[in-house]
């Protein structure tokens, strides 16, 4: 089962995170299948970039969002 999750990068205290494709059991930032945007929670107003396409693309393959990458989506 494949899942999108956030990925962490960034230095100590300035976490930037991707979104990210992965199987369901990897680990957070372990191995991807596709990187489809990323978020800057540091940055006012925080900055989303999310390919709405290649999500709504990996939904409708079965993948499952985690409850804050949908709100962030919505947010988007």
């Amino acid at each position: 089962m494949l899942k999108i999750k956030l990925s962490r990068t960034g230095k100590k205290n300035q976490p930037t995170y991707r979104f990210v494709i992965v199987e369901a059991r990897s680990k957070r930032d372990g191995k991807c299948v596709e990187n489809i945007g990323n978020f800057q929670p540091q940055m006012f107003p925080p900055l989303i970039c999310l390919d709405k396409q290649r999500y709504d693309y990996w939904i409708n393959q079965g993948a499952q969002p985690t409850n804050t990458v949908r709100n962030l989506y919505k947010k988007s």
